[in-house]
């Protein structure tokens, strides 16, 4: 073998390694891009009913009531804990409106408004760790003579 052919075997190796070190540099960025993609959990209202409703008064310009909630957050990042999981947790919520003017109460609707907010990190591999929220808002309108929860909007 002379040496010329040893020469050229070394570069055809070398060429071979660069190959390798460019393709797997191009599946881990493609891995990265997408199944590491770091997402928000959604936070989403399931349901919600009046549990308790009571009045001060005849004319019904003072309500006391406590409803009840269903709220889910879901997870859609992978992970080794509770990875593509959906949570779902049971509230109750006080509402009054002693605040309230007579107009608002006169319609037989009351109209209410909600917003929730979930934050925390996310561990991916034990590597990568991003901070992300998950938001909810919400608006309703409370029957007052079917004492039920209409037109539940969450965004």
């Amino acid at each position: 073998m002379s040496k010329g052919e040893g020469q050229r075997s070394s570069k055809k190796c070398l060429a071979y390694v660069a190959a390798f070190v460019v393709f797997q540099t191009a599946i881990i960025l493609v891995f990265a891009l997408t199944v590491m993609k770091v997402k928000s959990p959604k936070v989403r209202f399931n349901a919600m009913a009046v549990e308790s409703f009571s009045s001060n008064n005849n004319n019904s310009t003072s309500v006391n009531m406590r409803l009840l909630a269903q709220v889910t957050i879901k997870n859609t990042n992978f992970g080794h804990f509770n990875a593509r999981k959906t949570k779902k947790f049971n509230i109750s919520v006080d509402v009054s409106s002693e605040g309230l003017s007579g107009n608002d109460m006169n319609s037989g609707v009351l109209r209410l408004s909600s917003s929730g907010k979930v934050a925390g990190k996310v561990h991916l591999m034990k590597v990568i760790k991003r901070n992300k929220s998950g938001e909810m808002k919400c608006d309703w309108s409370i029957n007052l003579a079917t004492r039920q929860v209409e037109d539940l909007k969450c965004n």
